[in-house]
């Protein structure tokens, strides 16, 4: 079972303001049925039709800052309903809950787990309070949901209370970094997926281009011969690594604090209420879960998250460089390196007619930069926090959800409008290495190094083939430098191999294709 996409564009989404007294405001009493909801502050007009509460409302008018509300991440939602169901099946177990109330909660989590009312959760992703208008949020939400189930109006909080029932033995303090890392770890998921598909176009290239000898290079100067396969292979590899590199960081993200309520203490959580909801989670997410050691550390601390997206920086960065290669090996047509050629996209200017640019790995390059900036927030956010809690847990969860998503979808466009459509110009690539001077270092261990330099200097005076002036000055026969020159020789690998450590099958298939199993973490149950 694998988490689903997400269905909402964080570039697009906007934040609905729900107060009559914001300046974005939603219809009111005039057009639209209200009921009035009350908090400490005072009270609101609520629409009838919103599954969200005055707590909602609230935080809609004090952060309208990033328009984004938390659904765009919609793993975090479900993630949050897997929280609630969890402390809902742990409550009834220990009988700080009733029967009745805790299936009505279990019930309506089990809609949003499943996609529905992801809409309802309208709090901005940018927030004050350590996530606790998310988790107000969530509480009223699954609250009047479960009142609608229980054939109950929306609002009738003396049957099922946000705070009384559905929060129950919780704090915004456990629950929320609890379903921050839920949610990273189904997240993840789709994302590990891509880069595996990403490293299979890779491969495939790699055995296209297998037989193709070209220049290396090193400091963007000529070095010895390769295969063109052996350098697409390369990048293969390295993504293959940071898919592991990011499982062994997801792991991390398994010790979580629920039970320790607010400073990790655990005030209001009763007897057998740290165990059982542990269980309860773990059944229902699938993840390998366990109750923090200290959970007053635990609850404090939030390092976990700057080693994730340390792992999430390391990957976007080094697929970066891969699409600057791209970029350079493609560079041209005709005053360039012009080795390979990428797919034309779009026309490339306003201006210069003809002219196509490599769009797609200047795309991926400029995510890579966006996560690597994230990662500077998270590690400044996790910095900041203070004493017995972190406040700006908020940013974290946005910065962490964002560098995935994005990620995600660089590595789907750079596989699919990029990398699959890629040619070699191979008759090109082989008149380059025929006036190469660069085989000269094949040729050092036998005719010395000295000599070997002179020679170079003198091809590359007279350009002129190292070969002929080989056998021109008498240094070796024709059938002996042919011989050391061979393909074989010059690049460490038969001319008949394929590249190694590659999938099986010649092109990489869509993500609902895959067969490939990938050690991944499932999603939850529903």
């Amino acid at each position: 079972m694998t988490a689903s996409n997400a269905s909402a564009d964080p570039n697009t989404a906007s934040l609905p303001l729900a107060s009559p007294t914001s300046t974005n405001q939603i219809p009111t009493s005039q057009n639209l049925p209200t009921r009035t909801e009350t908090d400490s502050i005072g009270s609101l007009e609520i629409p009838d039709t919103a599954y969200w509460g005055v707590h909602t409302a609230r935080a809609n008018e004090n952060f309208p800052i990033a328009r984004r509300p938390i659904s765009v991440y919609p793993d975090f939602v479900r993630a949050f309903a897997c929280v609630k169901q969890a402390a809902a099946r742990a409550n009834a177990e220990i009988g700080a809950l009733d029967d009745q109330r805790a299936n009505l909660i279990d019930a309506a989590c089990e809609e949003i787990k499943s996609g529905k009312l992801h809409d309802q959760f309208a709090v901005g992703v940018v927030q004050g309070g350590a996530g606790t208008s998310t988790n107000m949020n969530a509480n009223e939400v699954i609250t009047n949901r479960a009142l609608e189930i229980a054939g109950r109006s929306k609002g009738d909080y003396a049957f099922i209370h946000p705070n009384d029932h559905t929060n129950h033995s919780q704090s915004t303090n456990d629950t929320y970094p609890t379903a921050i890392k839920i949610a990273l770890a189904f997240s993840l998921q789709n994302l590990l997926g891509e880069l595996t598909l990403l490293a299979d176009a890779f491969a495939a290239k790699g055995r296209e281009f297998a037989h193709i000898v070209k220049v290396g290079r090193t400091q963007l100067q000529d070095a010895v011969p390769m295969t063109l396969g052996q350098e697409f292979n390369a990048f293969a590899t390295t993504l293959r690594e940071d898919v592991e590199r990011l499982q062994e960081a997801v792991a991390l993200l398994g010790e979580v604090n629920m039970g320790a309520t607010a400073i990790g203490t655990s005030i209001n959580a009763p007897v057998g209420y740290k165990e059982a909801v542990i269980k309860h989670l773990r059944e229902i997410t699938g993840l390998d879960l366990k109750t923090a050691g200290d959970l007053v550390e635990s609850t404090s601390d939030t390092g976990v998250f700057i080693t994730f997206s340390g792992a999430l920086k390391r990957s976007a960065l080094k697929m970066s460089k891969i699409a600057n290669d791209l970029r350079l090996l493609s560079s041209g047509p005709q005053a360039g390196i012009g080795e390979i050629n990428l797919p034309a996209r779009q026309a490339g200017s306003s201006i210069m007619p003809g002219k196509v640019n490599p769009v797609i790995p200047e795309a991926v390059s400029q995510v890579a930069y966006s996560v690597a900036g994230a990662d500077v927030t998270v590690s400044m956010a996790v910095e900041g926090g203070q004493l017995q809690l972190n406040a700006f847990e908020p940013i974290i969860a946005h910065s962490l959800f964002q560098s995935i998503t994005w990620l995600e979808r660089a590595a789907q466009t750079f596989r699919i409008n990029c990398v699959n459509g890629i040619t070699a110009n191979a008759a090109y690539i082989e008149d380059t290495v025929d006036r190469s001077v660069t085989v000269i270092t094949a040729l050092a261990p036998v005719i010395g190094y000295v000599s070997a330099a002179k020679l170079a200097k003198e091809a590359l005076a007279k350009n002129e083939p190292i070969a002929d002036l080989v056998v021109e000055h008498g240094l070796l026969e024709r059938d002996e430098l042919g011989e050391i020159l061979h393909p074989e020789r010059l690049t460490g690998m038969p001319a008949d191999d394929s590249v190694g450590n590659i999938a099986t099958g010649t092109e990489a298939v869509p993500r609902d294709e895959v067969t490939t199993e990938l050690p991944i973490i499932p999603a939850p149950e529903g």
